[in-house]
């Protein structure tokens, strides 16, 4: 059985980097071209990099464009994949031909990186949802001993949980709807 060959696909891709600081994001546009570089699948004609940016106070961007061909729609579309190009523009051929086994490759790989997101989001999600539930019964714990070390005023909870005024009066008044504790003159008590 003989391979298959596969038309060359030309095109330009750009690849996007935001981090901090400078010198991490200088060297991490650097090492995903290397990485790019070291696919079978593909060859590299041209990189252009840019200057780096500051983004806002701390942050920085840069971004690399490269010139590359591949191998077919297979590895273009793994690239796409593996590197998340913020734009590709396919140069050559004009055409492509694409066989439905080829298309089917694609939208099985787009499936499995979807079902992948779909699941790191709903972890995430899971994991932030336990620390608000944790993080909300601490809050509740400390306005509780403070209360019960006559540090009953919003002013005085405040500033011992470290809880800006107006976030904490939140706080404050669900506990009094469950009944854990009661104001009375601007002072909060035990119920």
């Amino acid at each position: 059985m003989t391979e298959e060959k596969k038309e060359p696909i030309r095109c330009r891709a750009i690849l996007e980097v935001l981090g901090k600081p400078k010198e991490h994001v200088e060297k991490t546009i650097k090492i995903l071209v290397e990485k790019v570089k070291e696919n079978q699948d593909n060859s590299v004609l041209n990189e252009k990099f840019a200057e780096i940016k500051s983004e806002g106070k701390t942050m920085f961007s840069t971004f690399v464009e490269l010139e590359l061909v591949f191998k077919g729609i297979g590895p273009l579309s793994g690239f796409c994949f593996d590197f998340m190009p913020s734009s590709i523009d396919i140069e050559k051929p004009e055409q492509l031909i694409v066989k439905n086994r080829d298309i089917s490759n694609i939208f099985n790989d787009l499936q499995s990186k979807l079902h992948t997101v779909d699941m790191v989001a709903k972890t995430l999600r899971a994991e932030r949802d336990f620390l608000k539930r944790n993080l909300n019964t601490t809050i509740a714990n400390s306005i509780t001993i403070l209360i019960k070390l006559n540090k009953n005023t919003s002013e005085d909870l405040s500033r011992f949980t470290g809880i800006n005024k107006e976030e904490l009066e939140k706080h404050l008044e669900k506990l009094i709807e469950e009944g854990k504790i009661k104001k009375e003159d601007n002072i909060y008590q035990l119920a």
